[in-house]
């Protein structure tokens, strides 16, 4: 998948070799004038990062499945994207929170309650992306993955779209969606610092109702980075980003870079022709 300016394309390989692809114009509300409002563009962000994502994996496996012309209602996404949440929610926000309880009354202190919330959060988070990437079918798509950003990298630096051209370049590239995810975890981590934990219902709702604040916070926090790349504080941030997509991406076959540079292509030209 790849999301151009306008709009996002994705190429997927049917059963039989040829190429399945797909183009959709981006909504306003990614592209708009919201888009360029500080810290309310990073929520909108992460909004669009889950909803093309998964459009694009509906995609993907109704291609394996050979059953393009099926489309997930939007009552049936929107369901999907809730209980991906929640889960997300339940696993990465409030099961350290409450794995963390047992600390404030040990040391009788919320501050390295808050700490050690904040580290269980980060270790389950490094230790899920470990163990799905162990699966086959997830190992193919961290190869994709990769594909993607050795794509991007070439046509960044203006280089021919040609497989040859595009191995030289890294799987890891700074403005990947797993990058942001880290960021909006470490930054959750200082965030949660400061948050009171009394009473209870505060100390559950406020690892939700922030989240979006914490995302917002995130989104420009990366901004800054790409804007002062070569200030040394700055790799501080990226450094760790970029790190955590060796366990994301894979190196990919040349078939897998084709794909990409199919994507890539089909996105350039709808770019270029709803300008």
């Amino acid at each position: 998948m790849i999301r151009g300016q306008r709009n996002v394309c994705v190429a997927v390989r049917r059963p039989d070799g040829t190429v399945a692809v797909r183009r959709q114009r981006l909504s306003p509300l990614f592209t708009g004038t919201a888009r360029r409002i500080p810290l309310v563009r990073g929520v909108i962000a992460l909004a669009e990062t889950l909803t093309l994502g998964m459009k694009a994996l509906n995609f993907s496996a109704n291609v394996g499945m050979e059953a393009e012309g099926e489309e997930m209602s939007g009552a049936a996404m929107a369901l999907m994207m809730a209980v991906s949440l929640s889960f997300a929610i339940g696993v990465f926000f409030l099961a350290p929170l409450f794995a963390s309880e047992w600390l404030e009354g040990l040391f009788d202190s919320a501050l390295a309650a808050n700490i050690a919330e904040g580290v269980i959060r980060l270790v389950l988070f490094l230790a899920y992306i470990v163990l799905i990437g162990r699966m086959n079918d997830i190992r193919r798509v961290f190869m994709y993955h990769g594909a993607e950003h050795m794509t991007v990298h070439a046509q960044e630096r203006g280089d021919p779209l040609e497989v040859e051209e595009i191995r030289k370049y890294s799987t890891a590239h700074p403005r990947c969606g797993t990058a942001f995810l880290l960021v909006v975890m470490v930054v959750s981590v200082v965030a949660f610092v400061f948050v009171g934990r009394e009473p209870l219902w505060w100390l559950v709702a406020s690892r939700v109702v922030l989240i979006p604040v914490i995302a917002a916070a995130s989104y420009e926090l990366i901004r800054l980075s790409g804007m002062f790349a070569g200030n040394p504080l700055v790799g501080l941030i990226t450094g760790p980003s970029l790190a955590l997509q060796r366990l994301t991406t894979r190196e990919p076959t040349d078939d897998q870079i084709e794909i990409a540079i199919e994507a890539m292509r089909l996105t350039l030209d709808a770019d270029a022709s709803s300008g």
